[in-house]
């Protein structure tokens, strides 16, 4: 699964078993739209073993080289979800950072931390549920 700005770097891409292009200006609503779009087919077309989650923040409104325009709280909503998609599922989420050229580079450090964060509470959360189990 593949979201990512159409007109981005590379400018041809691999192709990816599910490949979703976004265009320049993709905002919160419409990126959050279409990431439970893609999640949804993701579900019915593939079993994953596992997930490989590259959480870019060059999706970041203010970032210098990505082109699309998420806020900080609609990046932490994007994180949320896949790793509740993860959960519900019982799929381990490998989680790498990607991407993230904001000037300043604080919003870019604190983009990952958040990211960090959310992982750490998810993957607790789901030690939880299978201990308890």
């Amino acid at each position: 699964l593949s979201l990512h700005g159409a007109k981005n770097f590379p400018f041809t891409k691999e192709a990816s078993d599910s490949d979703w292009p976004l265009e320049d200006g993709t905002g919160d609503d419409a990126y959050l739209a279409c990431l439970q779009e893609a999640l949804s087919e993701v579900s019915r077309r593939f079993r994953a073993d596992w997930v490989l989650y590259i959480a870019g923040a060059d999706v970041f409104a203010g970032d210098r080289l990505g082109r699309l325009a998420l806020s900080k709280d609609g990046i932490s909503m994007r994180d949320r979800m896949v790793f509740d998609w993860c959960s519900d599922r019982g799929l381990p989420c490998v989680v790498t950072m990607g991407g993230g050229y904001a000037s300043p580079i604080d919003d870019t450090i604190e983009i990952h931390v958040k990211t960090i964060r959310l992982a750490t509470k998810a993957a607790s959360q789901h030690r939880a549920r299978i201990e308890a189990y």
